[in-house]
This record gives C-alpha cells, sequence and structure tokens, in this order.
C-alpha cells in the first residue's frame, strides 16, 4: 500500500470515528437533556449536515421536531450556536423550554432590560452558553456583526426561512440583510429552517443567504394527526358554537380576516360561556400580549384573531384551529392550521369559507406593485380550488409543495370520511350550469346564475323575463344554496372563471370542451348534503387517549398549570400533553418510573419528579388503587420541612438552595409559604427594606391577582422572586390590620 493510500484511509477511518462520536454524543444528548429516545424522520439528516459543516435548507412540517434539529446539535459542539428568529415572544418560548431541559441558552432583543444584556453579553464572553436567539434587526446592525467575529460561533440556524423569499407566505426584507452574515463568518455553517416551502421559495432561500452546495432537506408535507374539514360558511356562530362543542375545556385558536369580525366573534363566544380573548393589530400593546400570556398559561381557552397571531407562540397542545373565513394562500393555511397538534396528538382544522372572503382579500391587497398582485391572485386561485376541491385534503395540500401521498383514504379528512359525497349526478347538474350560463350570455354573477337555475321569483328575474328561459328552474329541485355552492366548485376547478369587476361568469375552454362531450373531462361535484346529515366518522381522536386515566391527567394538567405559575414559564415548558398523557396511563410512583416517561431528562425529573410521583401517589390512593409511597413522596416533605426550618434561621434563597438541590423558584415558593405560616410582615433579611418600600407603595392596599401584572408596573425592574416575597409580607400585614 502506498503512503498516499495509507494517509487517504487514515483520514476515512478518522472520519468515520469522529462521525460515530459526534452521533453518540446526539443520541446521548437528545435523551440527556430532551428525555427522547429517538429522533424523528429527517432530523438527524439536518443534524449531520450542522455536524459536518455544510449548509442546508431544512423543510420539516410544523410538529416535525424542526427546532431540534440545531438544538441537540448545539449542545454537541464546540461554540456557541446562533439562531435567528423572527419574533420576541417566540426566541424567549424557546429559551425557557431549553433551560427547563437544563441547556444554557438566552437571548437578546429590544425588550430586554440594560441590566439583562450585560448579564447575556457577560455569559457570552465567558462562553458559557450553548445557544443564543437574535432577531434579523439585531443582525443588521454593523457592532452586532463586529462581535460575532470576536466569540466562538459554532453555525448559524436561520429559523423560519421562508421569510428570505417574496414568494413565501410571510415575506420579510429584513431576512435580505442576512446575507451579511456569509461575509462576517465564512468560514461557518448556514442552515435555512422552515415548516413551509415550496421549490421556488427553498431556492431562494438558499440563492439569498449565499449557501454554498446546501444540502436540501424536505420531510413530508402531511400531518397526519390533523383532520381536516372544510364546509361553506352558512351560519358562523351556530358552525363554530357546534365545533366548540367537540372540544370542550381544550385550547384553539379561531382565525378571522378583519378586526371587527374577531371582536364581534369573540364577544359572541363569550356570551356562550367560553373563555374567548381577542388578538389583532387594533389592541393597544399591552391588551396583545396579556391576552396571547393568558392563552399560552391556559387562563383562556380561545383566542379569536387576525392571521398576526400564532407565530409568536410555540404551544404544541392546540387542539383546534378554526378558520372562520378563507386564508389569503395555501401557505398561510398549512402555516395557520398547522399550530393545531404540534405534539403530534390529534386534533382538528376546521375551514369556514364563503364567495366574500375572495373580495376582502383583494380589496386588501388593492395597492400592491403590479408583480406582488399577480403573486396574491394566484395565491388566492389556488386557495379558493382546495376549498371546493374533492380531492382528498392531505393528498392536495402535500401536492402544492411538490409531494406525492399515496392514494389512499386518510381516515381524516371530510372528504375521505364521507362528510363531503361526490354527487352521483356531477356531470348533469354541471352541464344544466353551464348551459344556464351559457343561455344567460354569459353576463351575470354567481348569485344571480343560481336564482334563474333554481327558479326564483325574485323582481330581477321577472324584470328581465328570465323566467321564461329554458334553464329556469333547471335545478329547482335543490336549494339555491346548493346551486350556488356548485357554480363556485365549478369555478375552482376552472369550468367557469369569474371575470370584470362584478365576477361575470364566462365558460372557460375546458368548460366548453366538457359541453361538447370532450372524453377524459368531468367535474366533480359534492353531494347535495348539509352537515347535520353528514357522517362523522374518525379514529383518530381516541388514538392519543388508548390507556390513558382521563380524571388523572386533569389532575396532572392542573398541577402542571400550578408549577408553570410558580416558575413564571407556559405549561407545556414543564411537560406536553403527551408526557402527561404518558404518566396518565403509567402511573409511575417510583423515580425509575418516572424516568421512563417520555420527555423526561435529567433536569426535568430532577425538578419534577417529586410533585408529580406525589399527585400519582395520592390519586391512586382516593382511588382504591395500592398507591406504593415510595421515597420521593417523604423526601418532598422533608424537604418542604429543611427549608422553613433554614429560613427560620435566617439563611437566604441561595444557601437553602445549595441545601436542598431544588431550583431557585422552589426554594422562593418554600419562603413565601414559610412567610405565610410565620405571619412575617418584614422581608429582611431576603429583599432590602428600600425595594419592599417601593413594592408596598405600588401595591397600596390593593394586592394583585396576577404576579406578571405587578411585574410589568414595574417594567421587570423588580425581579419576580422579589415582588412575590414582598407581596406574601404584604398580605399578612393587611390580615392583621383586618383583625
Amino acid at each position: 500500500m502506498t503512503r498516499g493510500a495509507r494517509i487517504r484511509n487514515m483520514e476515512s477511518f478518522n472520519e468515520e470515528h469522529n462521525s460515530g462520536h459526534a452521533m453518540t454524543a446526539l443520541y446521548e444528548n437528545l435523551k440527556k437533556y430532551w428525555g427522547y429516545d429517538d429522533f424523528r424522520p429527517l432530523q438527524r439528516e439536518a443534524m449531520d449536515c450542522v455536524m459536518a459543516g455544510r449548509d442546508s435548507v431544512v423543510v420539516l412540517p410544523t410538529g416535525g421536531g424542526k427546532s431540534l434539529c440545531y438544538q441537540v446539535p448545539a449542545t454537541a459542539t464546540d461554540g456557541l450556536a446562533l439562531v435567528v428568529s423572527p419574533l420576541i415572544s417566540l426566541m424567549k418560548d424557546q429559551v425557557d423550554a431549553l433551560r427547563a431541559n437544563g441547556v444554557a441558552a438566552e437571548c437578546v432583543n429590544s425588550a430586554m432590560s440594560e441590566a439583562d444584556r450585560r448579564r447575556v453579553w457577560q455569559a457570552l464572553q465567558a462562553g458559557e452558553l450553548k445557544l443564543l436567539y437574535v432577531t434579523p434587526e439585531r443582525l443588521a446592525q454593523p457592532r452586532f456583526l463586529g462581535f460575532l467575529r470576536e466569540i466562538n460561533v459554532s453555525f448559524v440556524a436561520i429559523d423560519e426561512a421562508h421569510c428570505i423569499s417574496e414568494w413565501g407566505h410571510d415575506f420579510r426584507p429584513e431576512y435580505r440583510e442576512l446575507k451579511a452574515l456569509r461575509e462576517t463568518l465564512p468560514n461557518i455553517s448556514l442552515h435555512g429552517l422552515t415548516a413551509t416551502a415550496t421549490p421556488r421559495v427553498r431556492r431562494d432561500i438558499a440563492t439569498s443567504l449565499g449557501l454554498r452546495d446546501p444540502k436540501v432537506i424536505v420531510g413530508s408535507f402531511d400531518r397526519p394527526n390533523l383532520q381536516y374539514r372544510v364546509r361553506r360558511r352558512d351560519n358562523l356562530l351556530d358552525q363554530v358554537l357546534a365545533i366548540l362543542k367537540d372540544h370542550e375545556g381544550e385550547s384553539g385558536i379561531i382565525y378571522c380576516i378583519r378586526r371587527k369580525d374577531v371582536d364581534a366573534l369573540c364577544d359572541d363566544l363569550n356570551t356562550h360561556g367560553h373563555r374567548a380573548l381577542p388578538y389583532h393589530a387594533g389592541l393597544a400593546d399591552h391588551e396583545r400580549v396579556r391576552n396571547q400570556d393568558a392563552f399560552i398559561k391556559e387562563e383562556a381557552d380561545i383566542v379569536v384573531a387576525t392571521v398576526a397571531f400564532g407565530m409568536g407562540i410555540d404551544k404544541p397542545n392546540v387542539r383546534y384551529v378554526i378558520h372562520a373565513a378563507m386564508p389569503k394562500s395555501i401557505e398561510n393555511y398549512q402555516q395557520e392550521s398547522g399550530r393545531a397538534g404540534r405534539d403530534g396528538l390529534p386534533a382538528g382544522c376546521y375551514l369556514l369559507y364563503g364567495d366574500a372572503d375572495i373580495r376582502t382579500w383583494r380589496f386588501i391587497t388593492r395597492d400592491m406593485d403590479e408583480q406582488a398582485a399577480a403573486i396574491a391572485e394566484s395565491k388566492l386561485r389556488d386557495m379558493a380550488n382546495f376549498c371546493s376541491g374533492m380531492t382528498c385534503r392531505h393528498k392536495a395540500l402535500a401536492g402544492y409543495f411538490g409531494e406525492q401521498l399515496p392514494a389512499k383514504n386518510c381516515k381524516a379528512c371530510d372528504v375521505c370520511l364521507g362528510t363531503v359525497n361526490t354527487f352521483k349526478d356531477s356531470d348533469g347538474v354541471a352541464r344544466t350550469i353551464l348551459s344556464g350560463v351559457a343561455e344567460l350570455a354569459e353576463r351575470f354573477g354567481a348569485n344571480y346564475t343560481a336564482d334563474v337555475l333554481s327558479g326564483s321569483q325574485s323582481d330581477k328575474v321577472v324584470q328581465r323575463g328570465h323566467f321564461r328561459t329554458g334553464c329556469f328552474g333547471a335545478l329547482k329541485e335543490y336549494r339555491k344554496r346548493n346551486v350556488r355552492d356548485w357554480i363556485e366548485q365549478l369555478v375552482g376547478q376552472e369550468f367557469l372563471a369569474k371575470t370584470g369587476d362584478y365576477n361575470i361568469l364566462e365558460i372557460t375552454p375546458d368548460g366548453k370542451a366538457f359541453l361538447n362531450g370532450a372524453d377524459g373531462i368531468h367535474p366533480q361535484l359534492h353531494a347535495p348534503i348539509t352537515p347535520r346529515s353528514a357522517k362523522r366518522r374518525s379514529t383518530a381522536p381516541s388514538e392519543g387517549w388508548t390507556g390513558v386515566d382521563r380524571d388523572l391527567f386533569e389532575v396532572l394538567r392542573a398541577l402542571r398549570k400550578d408549577l408553570a405559575t410558580e416558575r413564571h414559564v407556559p405549561p407545556y415548558v414543564v411537560f406536553g400533553d403527551v408526557s402527561l398523557r404518558d404518566m396518565a396511563r403509567k402511573k409511575p410512583t417510583t423515580h425509575s418510573a418516572f424516568r421512563d416517561i417520555h420527555g423526561v431528562g435529567e433536569a426535568k425529573e430532577r425538578d419534577f419528579a417529586e410533585p408529580f410521583i406525589a399527585a400519582i401517589q395520592r390519586y391512586l390512593g382516593e382511588h382504591g388503587e395500592d398507591p406504593a409511597p415510595s421515597a420521593p413522596k417523604r423526601q418532598a416533605t422533608k424537604t418542604g420541612d429543611i427549608a422553613r426550618q433554614m429560613f427560620k434561621e435566617g439563611a437566604s434563597v441561595e444557601d437553602v438552595r445549595r441545601a436542598t438541590g431544588r431550583v431557585e423558584n422552589t426554594v422562593v415558593r418554600y419562603l413565601t409559604d414559610y412567610i405565610a405560616e410565620a405571619g412575617l410582615t418584614d422581608p429582611y433579611p431576603w429583599l432590602d427594606s428600600a425595594t419592599y418600600k417601593r413594592i408596598r407603595e405600588a401595591v397600596g392596599d390593593i394586592v394583585p391577582t396576577r404576579m406578571r401584572d405587578l411585574y410589568e408596573r414595574f417594567n421587570g425592574e423588580i425581579e419576580y422572586d422579589a415582588l412575590q416575597i414582598a407581596v406574601a409580607c404584604i398580605r399578612n400585614e393587611q390580615l392583621k390590620g383586618n383583625k
């Protein structure tokens, strides 16, 4: 063997050895930090690119584990992973979740205090962080780009990368400036990630970011856990209320096009006893933040919103999304409906559309330049075709993004479930409608044509003499609404077209070919049935509940909310619904059993095993099952006793934290419990007198029911822990004053 061959063999061996070592580290960290045993489809391929330093474009559906594609490699590489994210609230949620899993992460944004920014910079310079989240606007600052050259950046991940393309559904000009990253960090790999991107958008991402020979990884666009139902809007409130009956107590989002529709529907839902909040650009900033927080923290079940809502949240247990009107594009629909069921559990997606929706979107986009208007019109037409189509919804959505699903019954959409039946006489009805349009000389719109065909004796029909035409009453055995709907379906399938400012019906070449008996051209029309007569069967909703004790699930759900409130994080940061259902199925009463629960890593076991095990033991005992009391339950009581005794002796929060091994939020809860039990009105030595006086003056005689309200009153200048300690003392003071 030549010396060159030996060297090449050694290089190959080293590369394979290093690759194997890296993959082992990825698997170990996936289990250690996230509590997962294996990767989802294509996650490993995406991580391979990061570990190998190769640029990539990664397209994975919402709920497909896109974030892990860069988060796990960040824990297994030297240096800092830089993550570009478009919204501050989204960054905060991601950082909270990473910290809860034991991963060192931070974000830098304009909403932070100067003290917090300094703390992050110090951590960066000390090399203590694994991930840093920033907005694209931050990266546009030359000073920040200069700072990046001075620290050890391992790679850059650009989330929501479709925002860089004008053909994407959410184009943002500031994303175009990200091309500076290639110049600033020429030796660092760049990775664009998105959930929705057509082939054209993928090319735009690669070109705009200056990617070098990127690997393009495209997952399936299909979300089999989502159940799609599309129907024409009739009585919106009644239709929405009927849907909500199937989702009582569950989290959901309802989308409207206009602000006034949001406000009206939200008011109606609250009148009917639902916990609904509005979200749109017409609300003050603090109202939007408050409503979004209430939804995330499960203080409200429903958010009624314009499309402005949703991109900034990472709530995995949204169980349904209702579109009260047609979205402006299939990309938007995929993104918005995709906010349901991100945890992989079954969820419902309901689309209620009407003829006015297209006109509304055209009015909204009327001031676009010629190219943008043409793009918007094309996308709107595709969306309308989807609504009126008779193809499996999963197949149609995947096909739009270039993926061909096998032709089979998905059992998770209205078409495949039989709630939208194909009309056996589609050819006959379509021929009658097209002939009627021709007899009316292609001079009228859909509504008037439906009047004539259904035999209406309206003033206009009588005045124009169309009651004497051969097409008058040709479809009188059907309701006008059915006839009107069939006309829209023929438009969607391009047998008819709407022209001019008044949407006059015109027969297309395909329509004329069909009338002339051309082979292979056949429309497919929905059968004339109403939602009440439609069959509703689906096996999907029950799948996620197999073997789950639902009563125990609700107990654990309440505990999750309490723990999240203490930590000032969303409930899903503590545990997702998948983990709670697994607990309610397996009912772990020991640490070893708790470690086997889906999503339990080392940090989650350390922080949450005791309260959840104790709750499960109590539940089992109350229901006549052997709770098998274990050490964790006794230890939980002992830990609280130790903490209270130490506080009684004047120990600091940090002293107790070190002695008990509990996180700071839990220790502060022990402290406030001790203050309440002891009736203390002086927070010393845990809070200085100047800060307490400031809080006391701000509170006055009314203690806020939500700590966040008080936190916002001080613009974040006083930490939550200090506020909790002060409020505990103030409450004792007020109790003594009332005696």
